[in-house]
């Protein structure tokens, strides 16, 4: 039978013991348990940011997975903890959004609250959640306890509103969700709907209000140092400068508007 898989997703960083700490209530639960980080670079309290890079990566790992997130700026608070089953994989982590698109398309199962004390440490820390919570619960869930063991089940949970793009005839209005360790930005722009406004045309590309070179396959197809746009890995048109940071150069972050229009 193969190992149980954990992966887990946090705004902790490396620097201190938190996300060691958080594996180490795992193992001690649930030791045939092997642990994948997917990043714990999160910036501090970005939900937002969390639940993108989920969503970008959890599709890649194996069938049963499942994912521990932590990215909890209402740690201590009356925020729920939850627990769901969605699409072969099952999640971990706050009532607070950051699951908002994994539990999107397909639409969960089940959902449950953390409720029940017998799969917590037997202190929950106001403060650290992630170790006497969540950890306890994914870990149990890998030790083969079912989702419905963890707690009461729920029929609504909190979403985020993520953005979505405006198409009209001549343009598409859409916006940066995040920029990447590249400073690449990353639009709410997909593909498929920019493939089927395109038509065969030329189009026109602004971030803010600079103009973007053209739309290229690939990074090295720009001049070095020049800006241009491209689909990345999850299929979203980036902003992005052939061997530097767009978000520095052309001083846009997310929210900033990007326009595709007809020329």
């Amino acid at each position: 039978m193969a190992r149980p898989v954990i992966a887990l997703l946090t705004d902790f960083g490396m620097r201190d013991h938190y996300a060691g700490t958080m594996k180490g209530v795992v193992l001690g639960i649930c030791p045939d348990a092997t642990l994948v980080d997917i990043t714990h670079d999160i910036p501090p309290h970005d939900v937002m940011t969390g639940a993108l890079e989920l969503a970008a990566s959890y599709r890649y790992f194996p069938a049963g997975t499942i994912f521990l997130v932590v990215v909890d700026p209402g740690v201590g608070s009356m925020r729920r903890g939850i627990a769901a089953d969605a699409g072969g994989y099952r999640f971990v982590a706050p009532d607070n959004g950051v699951l908002t698109l994994a539990l999107k398309d397909p639409a969960p199962k089940r959902v449950v609250e953390l409720t029940e004390r017998r799969y917590t440490r037997p202190t929950v820390s106001r403060t650290f959640e992630g170790r006497d919570r969540f950890a306890p619960a994914a870990a149990w869930l890998a030790k083969g306890i079912e989702l419905t063991g963890l707690g009461r089940a729920l029929t609504s949970w909190q979403q985020l509103s993520i953005p979505e793009p405006a198409v009209s005839e001549n343009e598409i209005v859409g916006e940066v969700l995040r920029v990447d360790r590249f400073g690449n930005l990353v639009t709410n722009i997909e593909r498929r709907a920019f493939e089927r406004f395109a038509g065969g045309g030329h189009l026109e590309v602004t971030a803010g209000t600079h103009p973007v070179g053209k739309v290229v396959a690939t990074y090295s197809e720009a001049e070095p140092g020049s800006v241009c746009a491209l689909f990345g890995s999850t299929e979203h048109l980036e902003v992005a400068v052939n061997g530097a940071s767009a978000a520095e150069q052309l001083q846009l972050g997310r929210g900033a508007r990007v326009v595709i229009s007809r020329s």
